[in-house]
């Protein structure tokens, strides 16, 4: 296993400010969403007036008194409180701790309903993966490969998973093309229920006219969800995330399902912008990089 901890974890590449500047970047990126879904579901949260399907820690203990009382917007501001400061490096092992408990908390709260938000597992476990690094070293740069290496891992794990999940239940015969078909009429009552009116796109209209194109696109999908680990490896990360994210696109076309977060955090983690941050940082003067080298590890 030590072959792929040197992939994930970048064991052995040298540092640079552009890695640095981006895993804030990231951080900027998890901080201004766990803030923004605390708030939303805090005040989501007082119109609750029980629990219909339990998840997660919901399924442990008693979750009503987040409801119909301020305790989900106590619990909001203390998440955005343990954020920023493990954000800014402030005992970073207890709060991003503690952020983490609080924002599965708000989660499983939230979501109890019988509906179940998917974009907010990878920003939930990046703040797991910012914990657990803060808990395995004290060295800014290990802190910092760590984490990424545990996100590139729980991304990839994810998409294979799913694939493989596919599998078990139905084998091969999951990429029939008929299936598409089925899956296609039950979003069109929906979009139909919601808005008064549907209308097939041409990718719909392809798949549902010709059984071998919707096997394609199911086929298509299913490969690029077992082929998710390559999100693992340097080399071939750009490539399975411009695979994934066409998965989602796909998704969209074709059932009017936008995982919208999901080609966010691909974007994000799928490419070398580290790389892109170096060679920018090298047309700056050397008084500019020193500043940002010095703001950067200020809080790393």
């Amino acid at each position: 296993m030590k072959w792929l901890a040197r992939h994930l974890f970048s064991i052995g590449r040298p540092d640079s400010l552009g890695q640095a500047i981006y895993f804030k970047l990231i951080e900027v990126y998890v901080l201004y969403y766990v803030i923004t879904w605390a708030w939303k579901w805090g005040r989501y949260m007082q119109s609750i007036e029980g629990v219909v399907h339990p998840l997660g820690i919901a399924n442990h203990i008693d979750v009503t008194f987040m409801y119909g009382s301020n305790v989900s917007l106590w619990n909001a501001a203390f998440l955005s409180l343990m954020v920023l400061l493990g954000f800014f490096r402030v005992a970073p092992r207890v709060t991003w701790s503690l952020a983490m408990l609080s924002f599965h908390l708000h989660y499983a709260s939230r979501y109890v309903l019988g509906e179940i938000c998917h974009s907010s597992n990878f920003v939930g476990m990046s703040v797991l993966a910012f914990a657990a690094a803060a808990w395995v070293t004290h060295d800014p740069l290990m802190r910092r490969r760590t984490a990424l290496g545990l996100m590139y891992f729980y991304l990839g794990l994810a998409y294979f998973l799913g694939g493989m999940s596919k599998l078990v239940a139905s084998g091969g015969n999951w990429a029939h093309g008929s299936h598409l078909w089925l899956w296609i009429s039950e979003k069109s009552v929906d979009f139909f229920s919601k808005f008064g009116y549907y209308e097939m796109n041409w990718i719909q209209e392809l798949a549902v006219n010709h059984l071998v194109i919707a096997t394609l696109l199911l086929a298509g999908g299913l490969i690029v969800e077992l082929l998710g680990v390559l999100l693992w490896f340097r080399v071939t990360r750009p490539y399975a995330a411009l695979a994934a994210i066409g998965l989602h696109l796909g998704i969209h076309f074709a059932m009017n399902i936008l995982f919208d977060m999901f080609i966010y955090q691909l974007l994000l983690i799928g490419f070398h912008w580290d790389d892109l941050l170096d060679r920018w940082a090298k047309r700056w003067s050397p008084r500019t990089r020193e500043r940002v080298h010095a703001l950067a590890m200020r809080f790393a």
